[in-house]
């Protein structure tokens, strides 16, 4: 039978976002749930009943009413909460604003496990954050390394990596070091640019205030004032892990960042990002972060195939 979903206390600007540019919202609803859906008005008529897809539209009205305009992520995220009886819990994400980009998008928690991202990196020195693609974690801790800075609270910021590659080999490639590595520090370019443009970035990395080097560049220091980022730390060894780890200096963070199901290392290494997660657990001004499928940000594709992996291991 045809349900009715009568939101009489919305505007019609208000039901305008909910239904997104050219009604792409409630065109991934219909495919998503299988479910006829006509807006005409205040009013939102399905096809049949349908419990889950009815809180849904509900829920993301209500974000309307902190403006929030209704991207397709959120979309299918609020289906994924949905599903997962998890739905009340997704209003809580946006009274959270982590930051603006440069052209002055505001940066919410996407997901709750973003929040939990979020609220371990402003509580704890070292923050580890290990998930699948997908789940944001290199972005955000760019996004709070940038608002550190803005902030004063550091001097510099400092983004590294190994020099492992999924198959590739670096000494074939052309160029000197730098040449070299730059396209596997791709991510953390993007995500400044993001938040500062590509000409403040870059102006920033002259100075010598943003520093991006491979992890070997970071033997023998001592990391002070400084907001450091190590990005893909699932490639590495367990004696490169504890020389990052034992950098950290006065008034410095660390954020580890890596995916442990995409590890390029050869078989016999003792993998580093592992061992941490081992040993470190429970240590006083170290917080783990384990985000899921769940926190998967990107086309809704991405994390089907991250299922369907897991469940084929």
């Amino acid at each position: 039978m045809e349900k009715v979903i009568q939101l009489s206390d919305y505007s019609l600007d208000a039901i305008q976002l909910l239904c997104g540019p050219s009604d792409e919202n409630i065109a991934l609803l219909e495919d998503e749930f299988e479910n006829a859906i006509n807006v005409r008005g205040t009013d939102i008529y399905l096809d049949h009943s349908d419990p889950v897809l009815e809180k849904v539209i509900q829920v993301l009205a209500k974000l309307t009413k902190k403006d929030v305009r209704i991207s397709k992520r959120d979309v299918v995220y609020a289906i994924k909460l949905g599903r997962n009886g998890k739905l009340d819990e997704m209003d809580s994400l946006f009274d959270i604003h982590i930051a603006r980009t440069s052209h002055g998008k505001i940066i919410y928690p996407k997901t709750m496990g973003q929040l939990e991202y979020y609220h371990s990196l402003k509580d704890h020195d070292v923050v580890f954050a290990i998930g699948p693609a997908g789940t944001g974690k290199t972005y955000l801790s760019v996004v709070f390394a940038v608002q550190a800075l803005k902030n004063h609270e550091v001097q510099k910021i400092i983004l590294t990596r190994p020099a492992v590659e999924a198959g590739e080999n670096l000494g074939f490639l052309p160029g000197d070091l730098k040449e070299k590595i730059d396209p596997y520090l791709r991510p953390l370019y993007d995500a400044l640019y993001d938040m500062l443009g590509a000409e403040n970035t870059e102006k920033l990395i002259e100075k010598g205030i943003i520093e991006i080097a491979p992890l070997a560049y970071m033997r023998g220091r001592t990391l002070e004032d400084a907001y450091v980022i190590l990005d893909e730390a699932q490639n590495t060894t367990d004696n490169q892990m504890k020389m990052f780890l034992t950098r950290l200096g006065f008034n410095s963070k660390m954020c580890i960042t890596g995916d442990i199901t995409q590890i390029d290392l050869p078989k016999q290494t003792t993998n580093g990002l592992k061992h941490a997660m081992k040993i470190l657990d429970g240590v006083k001004g170290i917080s783990f972060v384990y985000l899921t499928a769940l926190d998967v940000v990107r086309h809704p594709v991405v994390a089907r195939i991250i299922e369907k992996y897991d469940m084929n291991k």
